[in-house]
């Protein structure tokens, strides 16, 4: 369904700065700054009743109201009220119950150009919102959609109300945005593995999809941050960054390398140990030699 649109985007620049806090080390993604429509829809639109199954009328009445409003925020024309979409059907239409035809005439009367409706079904302790849109001109059915199941007070399901009125007529504008903010300049800001810059990023990340993102900071002497941030609808979520400087590494002394020297055999110790006692050993012998004296006894005289 493809609906015309006027109107401007909106820019998360327009959030005040303070409304972001840092965090040693890591970031704060809890600052979320709330934006309006981007573009209002130009069609004129309806909202027959939302119906109860299994439900108390009266919750599914906050529920109504929560769904008109929002419709009413995306509109560029007022929505007619309750009781003039009723006074419009009158006696012959009043037992509408969501059909395209009876839908489509009810919004000739009420000079519209798309109708709304739906119901809320209990389950269990949640609840499910069906809503449809039909275009009146044709009675023929522009889109068609159920919520997941919804939890809480209707006063705590506004978000999920919103969502599901722009699912319905402005599917395009279902995302958010983040806003990356780092007093380092030049770290490298990847998000869900792609990168996107460096910081300081000089605007919001936009026109992102809603749900969980990964986002990343890394760069050089660094411990590098890796996180996952919320992105809502028509919100912009805040991430202060601080990274913290890696601690030193001690310098690794070089390896040493002994080298032996391979010494001939006649050079080592015992060789010369060998020898000298060899040499003493020969010296005690000779001199031993050398020292005595031969006694020869000739009997008889002076000479034998």
């Amino acid at each position: 369904m493809a609906l015309a649109a006027v109107g401007g985007e909106a820019h998360a620049d327009d959030a005040p700065p303070d409304d972001a806090t840092a965090a040693e080390p890591g970031a704060d993604a809890a600052a979320v700054v709330e934006l309006g429509p981007e573009q209002a829809i130009t069609r004129k639109l309806g909202v027959w009743r939302i119906d109860a199954l299994g439900i108390e009328p009266e919750l599914v009445g906050r529920l109504e109201a929560l769904f008109r409003m929002e419709l009413d925020r995306l509109a560029a024309s007022p929505i007619p009220p309750r009781r003039d979409t009723e006074r419009a059907a009158g006696k012959g239409l009043r037992d509408c119950t969501g059909e395209d035809r009876c839908l489509a005439a009810i919004g000739k009367k009420l000079g519209v150009e798309v109708m709304v409706t739906g119901s809320v079904a209990a389950l269990g302790d949640s609840y499910i919102l069906d809503v449809k849109a039909v275009e009146v001109a044709g009675a023929k059915p522009l889109r068609r959609i159920a919520t997941d199941p919804l939890r809480g007070s209707p006063d705590e399901l506004i978000e999920a109300i919103r969502v599901a009125a722009y699912r319905l007529l402005a599917p395009e504008q279902l995302h958010g945005a983040i806003s990356v903010l780092s007093g380092l300049v030049g770290a490298t800001v990847t998000l869900d593995d792609q990168v996107v810059g460096t910081t300081p990023l000089l605007a919001p990340l936009t026109r992102l999809p809603l749900g969980r993102h990964t986002l990343a900071l890394r760069a050089p002497g660094y411990e590098p941050f890796v996180d996952t941030v919320d992105v809502r609808f028509q919100k912009t979520s805040r991430v202060v960054v601080n990274l913290i400087s890696q601690a030193p590494t001690e310098p690794v002394a070089p390896p040493v390398t002994v080298v032996r020297e391979r010494r001939a055999w006649y050079a080592r110790w015992y060789v010369y140990a060998a020898v000298g006692a060899a040499a003493v050993l020969t010296g005690a012998v000779v001199g031993h030699a050398i020292g005595k004296v031969d006694v020869v006894a000739c009997p008889g005289g002076a000479s034998c």
